[in-house]
């Protein structure tokens, strides 16, 4: 099993800002790597229902399934690697693999059918900044397209702080953006 806490603060941008900070870093479009979010829920959104969220991320040729939970500070984070054949199958509708993964879905009380909602793509680009990881993310949904950027830290307070510094050292207006499986479900409950 593979856990680890997420403690992360995250900002929309205009793309006119995602340009600044692309080239405040020196980032160049080389350096962002493709991958997809894939999203799962049950009819009923019982996983929202208990703020958590299960994807599946296909990223350079892995997959890796991964369970999102409250935790006292950020998110804990639950990681499963998956085999195409796997990720193809829950893809395809079949069953949650055993592992880790389904026991912590179980113990939530949640023993309906995962099904599968659809993917966001994000080109991102990550690099190392001020003790933390700063990343630089555009994401296409659902006829849908934004730019965020993500600082990763193991010490919120101070994490905080540089997030912010950094922010209004660019100009950029602090944001109430939220996560991005949240965003792609309020695109999808707008198609519908």
């Amino acid at each position: 099993m593979n856990q680890h806490l997420e403690i992360e603060f995250k900002n929309l941008l205009t793309k006119e800002e995602f340009q600044r900070l692309k080239q405040s870093f020196s980032v160049k479009e080389s350096d962002f790597i493709y991958q997809e979010n894939h999203y799962f829920d049950t009819p009923q959104f019982s996983l929202k229902e208990n703020e958590s969220a299960l994807r599946i991320r296909h990223k350079k040729g892995h997959y890796e399934l991964t369970l999102k939970q409250p935790a006292k500070e950020g998110l804990l984070e639950t990681n499963q690697p998956l085999s195409k054949e796997e990720a193809d199958s829950l893809l395809q509708g079949n069953r949650i693999p055993e592992g880790y993964i389904t026991t912590l879905i179980d113990e939530m009380g949640i023993h309906s059918d995962i099904q599968f909602f659809g993917t966001l793509g994000t080109n991102r680009a990550e690099f190392a900044y001020k003790g933390g990881l700063l990343v630089l993310d555009h994401s296409l949904y659902l006829n849908t397209e934004d730019f965020e950027v993500e600082y990763e830290v193991t010490n919120k307070l101070a994490g905080k702080e540089i997030f912010d510094n950094l922010l209004d050292s660019l100009q950029i207006p602090i944001r109430k953006t939220e996560n991005k499986v949240r965003r792609f479900y309020q695109a999808k409950k707008k198609q519908l």
